[in-house]
């Protein structure tokens, strides 16, 4: 598993899923059938001082002209969909509408900066809708905790966030001019999570809004709760495929479980009662400590890491929630973060 962001799809993610399918249509349209229309939605920054073509940080910062950055992008949207089901819609939007407005103004002020200090002009930029994404690896670095998957000859860890970072920077590279957006676009997403500026709080899409697109685009985007079917791979033995068997039906025995939690949660209020929801991996952890006991009959840890806890905490989940999230999981960071960010 080489992300932390699951593999339910856009359920829960409508946004996302817009974001992902208009601006690459409409990219791909212009690419290869009206390439004469590709010029109003350049971002053309002198058009904009000289000509106050103020529309064109509108055109020219949402539609990729690039099929390499559109493909990047998109990926990159994919992946970063984990923030609109953890915070919701109308947040996720606050948070890209919010970085979208400031690195508007962080690539006006980098781009004179660098005329003032190289003597370089700029007269145009790529186009897209790069900002916002580069301002999600902000969240993406700080929340989503690094698990090392394996590495590579011995001393570089791949860990489930390596592809993530890997699209960056191949998307960094794309352009000549790409590191100005990159960097407004990271300078936009720590302004916005600042908690000493407060800017979330001014550049916020209004709940009329989010109410108005709730109910005439979240019902063309929305998609449906992915089924717990999981195709099992073949092992090289009978005992192999046996386990895989054994922890699949403890997966779906799981998953169903939490969402039934869940639900009674949110019906009846109150903290989720984690001891009910992994009994496979607690009975199968202490069948293990019984057929290879110890000799002073030690029973088996169940202490819990408190960095571990303070990780999943700063994801947005409560102390409680980790704790028990952990125990159950066996102190299987990957596995206790799954199971909070899918459910």
């Amino acid at each position: 598993m080489f992300t932390s962001t699951g593999s339910n799809g856009f359920y829960k993610a409508p946004l996302s899923k817009s974001l992902l399918l208009v601006p690459s249509a409409i990219s791909i349209l212009l690419t290869l059938l009206f390439q004469h229309y590709q010029k109003f939605f350049a971002y053309n920054l002198q058009a904009v001082k000289e000509d106050f073509q103020i529309w064109r940080l509108v055109c020219g910062r949402t539609i990729c002209l690039d099929l390499k950055d559109t493909f990047c992008s998109t990926l990159l949207i994919y992946n970063f969909r984990i923030f609109e089901r953890r915070y919701g819609s109308r947040k996720f939007s606050s948070f890209l509408l919010g970085a979208w407005m400031l690195s508007a103004f962080f690539d006006l002020l980098l781009v004179e900066l660098t005329q003032y200090v190289f003597g370089i002009t700029i007269n145009s930029l790529p186009s897209g809708f790069l900002g916002p994404v580069f301002a999600l690896f902000v969240p993406f670095y700080s929340s989503i905790p690094r698990v090392q998957v394996t590495q590579v000859l011995g001393h570089f860890s791949i860990t489930n966030k390596s592809l993530v970072y890997i699209l960056g920077l191949q998307l960094l590279t794309s352009g000549s001019y790409i590191w100005i957006l990159a960097l407004s676009g990271l300078i936009s997403g720590m302004c916005y999570n600042s908690s000493m500026l407060k800017v979330h709080r001014i550049l916020c899409v209004p709940r009329w809004v989010a109410k108005i697109f709730s109910w005439t685009l979240e019902p063309v985007f929305s998609s449906a709760e992915p089924t717990n079917e999981v195709r099992v791979g073949m092992g090289a033995t009978v005992d192999i495929q046996r386990q895989q068997r054994m922890e699949l039906l403890d997966r779906q025995i799981m998953m169903s479980q939490v969402a039934q939690m869940r639900r009674q949660r949110q019906q009846q209020g109150g903290m989720i009662n984690w001891n009910r929801l992994f009994p496979p991996l607690r009975h199968r952890h202490n069948a293990n400590y019984q057929d290879h006991p110890s000799e002073q009959g030690i029973p088996p840890p169940t202490e819990v890491s408190e960095e571990q806890v303070a990780r999943l905490m700063e994801m947005g989940f409560s102390r409680g929630d980790a704790l028990e999230a952990l125990r159950a999981s066996n102190n299987d960071l990957n596995v206790a973060t799954n199971f909070l960010l899918q459910h």
